[in-house]
C-alpha cells in the first residue's frame, strides 16, 4: 500500500527567469522545461499504466538567485502546462493580488480541473510562467517551481 501511495504522486521542477530588463505592471513571460524525479514515470512510459488521472496537487515558487528576492514584487503569476512543443497548454496554478511582503517563497493556488495524463506520459514538458511585476529587479531572478502532481493507480 505504502509503495503505491509514494509512487502515485511525483513533483516537476523548473527554474524560471525574470530578466532585470522586465517593467512592473506589464505582462511577461518566462518558458522552461520541467524535470521530473521521477524520469521512469515519463520515458516511454515504463510505469504510466501503472498510474492513471494525473492531477496537479500542489505548487510552490521560490527564489534560488538572489535567495532574498521579495516574490511580492510580483503582482500575480499563471503557471501553464504543455507538451514541449508549447501545443494544448493548460493552466494548473496561479496567484492574484499577492501581497507585497510575502518573502521568498509562495504557495499558488492550484486549477486541478484538468487530467494530465497526456502531459505526464510525453518525453518532455513545458512549462510558461505570465508574470505581472510589481517593482523593478536589480538583477535577473532565478525563481524555482515546483509542481507536486499525483494520480490514482491503476488496476
Amino acid at each position: 500500500m505504502m509503495q503505491t501511495i509514494v509512487k502515485s504522486t511525483f513533483p516537476y521542477t523548473a527554474d524560471l527567469i525574470i530578466p532585470a530588463t522586465s517593467v512592473p505592471g506589464k505582462q511577461y513571460e518566462s518558458v522552461a522545461m520541467a524535470n521530473s524525479l521521477d524520469q521512469d514515470f515519463t520515458k516511454d512510459g515504463n510505469n504510466a499504466n501503472k498510474v492513471g488521472e494525473v492531477r496537479i496537487i500542489s505548487a510552490k515558487i521560490r527564489s534560488i538567485g538572489p535567495t532574498y528576492f521579495n516574490i511580492g514584487n510580483m503582482i500575480s503569476v499563471k503557471i501553464y502546462m504543455s507538451g514541449a512543443d508549447g501545443q494544448d497548454e493548460i493552466l494548473v496554478a496561479s496567484r492574484s493580488n499577492i501581497t507585497a511582503d510575502v518573502g521568498n517563497n509562495i504557495t499558488l493556488d492550484v486549477d486541478n480541473a484538468d487530467f494530465l495524463d497526456k502531459l505526464v506520459r510525453l518525453p518532455g514538458i513545458r512549462v510558461r510562467m505570465v508574470y505581472v511585476l510589481r517593482n523593478n529587479t536589480a538583477a535577473d531572478t532565478n525563481l524555482r517551481l515546483v509542481l507536486n502532481l499525483g494520480g490514482d493507480p491503476n488496476n
